[in-house]
């Protein structure tokens, strides 16, 4: 079978793979307290995908075209033996497999996660700040526990280590210059995420969003940057490099300069449902088909004929009229 294109002409590139619908966090842009309170109802261990079926389901996904897996969550740290998936998939091809956390458990977890075949890892942190940290983890989580996680992690070679921070005006804009500093000249690669609006926990609204022109103006003023060539296409990271030569920022934009254009992700939910899009309100039963007898064959042409008929570009289309949309919450289908 050849590599199934949508109907924008965008192959399928990306995947990533939520391995559970749970965090230790409730940070208050993603899992909200207020709805994933002590009787939220989780997803029941028989409806989560095993190792064995994400491992079947990648391997059908990288004949269609994919060379490069994240693992994500909710937080996939708290899944028990997250390191045996990570070996199962590192045997799957050539795979740029990485996996993106919150870095409460990776001081624990880096070494064994290394040794199993994970090449990256992407760690989740708002504010160097701890009473902000806390303001947006909302489980008193203090800063220099995720620190401590990402100096193991790059003790164990996983690296270029990447930090997410998703800005919130209101909340943790005064946090921009000081991240930048701290992590200027490190190696490690700062990423600014506009503040979306997925799902319909979170109470978005475009006035919270601190765009990725004002983030870059920030910095610029006392830090100088200038723009560079993206690294591959469809990365959704806008890059910028310090003047001085001490290393680069990424900025992700994709409330107000969307990158729909050249989108080629997908996203397979802990319960086995594909997604074409991250501001998706439905997704495809790939779990019913694994646990059929269908063949490898036969599952592949079901993805590629959702893939095929793809024609997500929300953010482009984002208005008035988009707002009011259901969308399946970031944490259950990854960010």
């Amino acid at each position: 079978m050849g590599e199934p294109l949508d109907t924008f002409r965008r192959p399928l590139r990306d995947l990533r793979v939520s391995v559970t619908d749970r965090c230790n966090f409730r940070c208050v842009y993603c899992m909200p307290k207020e709805v994933f309170g002590k009787d939220f109802q989780f997803l029941p261990r028989a409806e989560i995908l095993s190792f064995e079926e994400i491992e079947r389901l990648v391997r059908v996904f990288v004949g269609l075209g994919v060379q490069k897996v994240r693992l994500t969550g909710g937080e996939p740290l708290v899944r028990r033996n997250i390191e045996r998936l990570v070996e199962m998939l590192a045997r799957v091809s050539d795979l740029d497999l990485t996996l993106t956390t919150n870095g409460s458990l990776l001081a624990g977890k880096a070494r064994a996660l290394r040794d199993a075949g994970l090449k990256r890892v992407t760690v989740s942190l708002d504010s160097l700040d701890d009473e902000v940290f806390k303001s947006m983890n909302d489980v008193d989580f203090p800063v220099a526990r995720v620190l401590e996680g990402m100096d193991a992690a790059e003790a164990a070679g996983l690296a270029p280590l990447k930090v997410n921070m998703v800005v919130k005006r209101g909340l943790n804009e005064n946090s921009i210059l000081p991240m930048a500093r701290y992590f200027r000249g490190t190696g490690r690669i700062l990423r600014f995420i506009e503040y979306m609006d997925v799902g319909s926990s979170n109470g978005w609204r475009l006035d919270d969003v601190v765009s990725a022109r004002e983030i870059v103006a920030t910095i610029d003023r006392e830090l100088p940057l200038e723009p560079i060539e993206k690294n591959y296409p469809g990365e959704v990271a806008e890059r910028w490099r310090y003047r001085d030569g001490s290393g680069e920022i990424g900025v992700i934009a994709s409330v107000t300069q969307a990158f729909c254009a050249d989108c080629t992700r997908a996203r397979l939910s802990a319960d086995g449902s594909l997604y074409t899009c991250l501001f998706a309100s439905q997704g495809h039963d790939l779990r019913g088909l694994v646990r059929g007898d269908l063949t490898d064959s036969q599952i592949a042409d079901a993805i590629a004929a959702i893939w095929t008929s793809r024609d997500d570009r929300y953010s482009e289309l984002r208005s008035e009229e988009t707002a009011g949309l259901k969308k399946i919450e970031m944490s259950f289908i990854g960010g």
